[in-house]
């Protein structure tokens, strides 16, 4: 089978949108803010809402399951206080566990926590537990940047995170390490921030040695890891400058990349110069890039077939595509020998 590691529910009903922004408005005028009541979508306008959108792309390119999380850029972890992300998260969350029910052999879900610029992470405990042990989660998405692209939280090394590993440990799953919307005006959301996010991620972990505390943790860097596969020499070397052990040994053990890559030439680079083991294929479908590369006449998103163009041997392509994403997803690897599959 065919198991996309990276999906967002980037078409919820426009109701959603609608009530964050009465959320936003509530915070200068608390007379506007809404309930978590006032937030009404039935199970045919989440069916509508995915049948015709991602069903019909993963049916189109062979996808037989794409973990399923809130939409990143929605996440803004940036906006309010705690209590305003915990209320935001909480509905996201719940909506992406509604759509799992609704088709629970094409999605599993993930979940985002709800974040805040300054606060301990360890408010996201809460949160995390209820959507793992009721909704069945299989992943969490980690945002590293709180802040929104200004970068005031400490490096992921820091032992502030810890108590959130702690629990990613004991609930054997692994977390995405996936930022949100840049309010910071050099800094374009998908086109910098993600990537920008995606290279810092990994270089504060070859800085630190945070597996030695958590040698189970598990961490998936997405977008193809940013710059990282591009410039793996250049890691390497600092990792050796550092006294770090081998990039290998170091991290590669624990750190795992996604196939969100959109040509041909780049996905090459990354099979060549990851290795199999390390790679988990995803598409991010529906996301930052949706149209057509006029030089293929398909989506750019497509991964699928920048894989199958590589001509791996089946035993590497079939890590990739299946059974890497089981063994870094324990959880979703149960839910679905639970299925049969």
């Amino acid at each position: 089978m065919i198991i996309d590691c990276h999906g967002h529910y980037t078409t919820a009903p426009p109701a959603l949108a609608r009530w964050r922004e009465r959320q936003i408005a509530g915070l200068t005028d608390p007379s506007a803010a809404p309930s978590p009541g006032d937030l009404r979508i039935s199970d045919d306008e989440l069916r509508e809402s995915v049948v015709g959108n991602q069903l019909r792309m993963m049916d189109e390119r062979g996808v037989d399951l794409t973990v399923f999380s809130p939409r990143a850029s929605f996440m803004a972890h940036h906006v309010g206080t705690f209590e305003t992300s915990a209320r935001w998260a909480a509905l996201c969350n719940e909506l992406c566990a509604r759509v799992t029910g609704l088709f629970p052999e094409r999605f599993a879900p993930a979940a985002m926590l709800p974040q805040s610029p300054g606060v301990d992470p360890t408010t996201c405990v809460p949160e995390l537990t209820r959507c793992v042990e009721e909704y069945g989660a299989v992943a969490v998405n980690l945002n590293p940047d709180p802040s929104g692209g200004h970068w005031t939280a400490p490096p992921l090394t820091d032992r502030s995170w810890y108590p959130l590993y702690e629990k990613f440990v004991e609930y054997d799953i692994p977390a995405m390490i996936h930022v949100s919307t840049s309010v910071h005006p050099a800094f374009h959301t998908t086109g910098a921030h993600y990537l920008n996010a995606d290279t810092t991620a990994f270089m504060q972990l070859v800085q630190g040695d945070l597996f030695r505390d958590f040698p189970t943790l598990r961490l998936v860097i997405p977008h193809g890891g940013g710059a990282v596969p591009y410039h793996w020499g250049r890691f390497r070397g600092l990792t050796m400058a550092l006294g770090k052990p081998p990039l290998e040994e170091h991290l590669l053990g624990n750190v795992f990349f996604d196939t969100c890559v959109y040509h041909q030439a780049g996905m090459d680079l990354l099979l060549d110069v990851v290795p199999t083991r390390n790679l988990l294929f995803a598409s991010e479908m529906i996301g930052a890039v949706r149209d057509v590369d006029p030089c293929t006449g398909h989506h750019f998103d497509d991964t699928g077939r920048y894989v199958e163009a590589a001509k791996l041997p089946a035993g590497p392509a079939e890590a990739i595509r299946e059974h890497n994403a089981r063994a870094v997803y324990p959880r979703l690897d149960a839910l679905l020998t639970a299925q049969g599959r």
